[in-house]
């Protein structure tokens, strides 16, 4: 692929904007890369084995971004597709298939699945839609009972080992192996997503977002548009939830809860609605978060003798933090950097109500 970096009328469809954007990425790909070397210096693979899983959740965090903060369409059963995805990939390779062909396949049946799903709601709109996929993520757990020969019921199913032509992959045994593969996948699917955000279907996702009477008036198919981000967006979470359970070793009826699809909105909306990178940096805060607690109830318990063992502390410390970045952060975190950013860039003349929130809106905004 040849990159032209130079000022022009298409920078906005250019892979990178400038050089030393593609120079910066080009250190961060070296700096993820070589994370693996100073855990195996150190001979510690939980905190390697915690990056993984942020990166897992970074991917699924894509799909629903590209379903919430591109198309605008909110999702509250994105738990559901990673179900189907963990338990499509425990079958296919229950049945001998390859790993290098269960693993794409089990994203493709969850893209599939999730596009029937959505189908019957497409015409619905906002809340309406919120709790249709609410409905959806409740009915999760049963629909894994009731289907026990697939999926182990209540007593759950182990999930096999992945096999790369003949090497063997496996979160415990060999952390460093599972990180690699999960960053590929990763740097795969933000590679897909950028390109298409370039795309005329990339593009007539955000003018659904912004305005489904507008997009109609352009020319688009709303339900077609619709349907492609819920295929796109499924099978991005059918790949995370193949990989989620990989890292889990063993998955039950409760591991794909309404739990774990409030997780992922809470995430993006955190990283920021409408970024790529808002994924990433939500999975990151998410990520932490857990492990945060466990160190400081440690800390406590060891330091002070204080022994703090509140149900439902790291629930509420997700919401409480939600409202805080609905209330003051509209943007998320990646906004918020964008904010910085543009301070220094045009000090001494940058202005204090430039990113205020628009209050306003058009007729076609409010009837849509």
């Amino acid at each position: 692929m040849r990159f032209v970096f130079k000022t022009s009328y298409d920078a906005d469809i250019r892979l990178f904007k400038h050089r030393a954007q593609a120079i910066w990425y080009a250190l961060l790909l070296l700096l993820v890369l070589a994370t693996p070397l100073y855990f195996v210096a150190i001979g510690d693979a939980y905190l390697l084995g915690e990056i993984t899983g942020v990166l897992i959740l970074a991917i699924a965090g894509m799909g629903l971004m590209l379903l919430t903060g591109h198309t605008g369409l909110p999702s509250l059963g994105h738990a559901t597709f990673m179900a189907i995805g963990c338990y499509a990939n425990i079958n296919l390779l229950g049945a001998g298939v390859p790993w290098i062909i269960a693993f794409p396949v089990s994203g493709l049946i969850a893209g599939v699945l999730g596009t029937m799903i959505a189908l019957p709601v497409l015409r619905l709109h906002g809340v309406y839609l919120a709790l249709a996929t609410l409905a959806v993520s409740i009915l999760t757990s049963d629909f894994v009972v009731i289907l026990e020969p697939w999926t182990g019921g209540i007593a759950g199913a182990a999930v096999p080992d992945i096999n790369i032509f003949g090497m063997e992959v496996n979160r415990y045994s060999t952390p460093y192996k599972f990180y690699y593969l999960v960053l590929f996948v990763a740097i795969l699917i933000v590679w897909f997503y950028r390109n298409l955000l370039r795309t005329p279907t990339g593009r007539s996702f955000t003018a659904v977002r912004d305005s489904e009477i507008s997009a109609r008036a352009m020319g688009i198919n709303l339900t077609r548009t619709k349907a492609t981000s819920f295929f796109l967006s499924a099978t991005a979470a059918g790949l995370a939830g193949a990989l989620f359970g990989h890292s889990a070793g063993y998955v039950t009826n409760e591991t794909f809860d309404l739990v774990m699809s409030i997780t992922l909105l809470l995430m993006i909306v955190i990283g920021g609605l409408g970024f790529i990178h808002g994924a990433f940096f939500g999975a990151i805060v998410v990520g932490i978060i857990p492990v945060a607690i466990a160190n400081g109830r440690s800390f406590l318990a060891t330091t002070f003798d204080v022994n703090i063992n509140i149900p439902g502390l790291e629930s509420a410390l997700f919401a409480f933090i939600l409202i805080c970045f609905i209330l003051f952060e509209p943007m998320g975190l990646y906004g918020r950097w964008l904010k910085i950013r543009t301070y220094f860039e045009l000090f001494p003349f940058y202005r204090k109500d430039m990113f205020k929130r628009q209050k306003s809106y058009l007729k076609t905004d409010r009837v849509q």
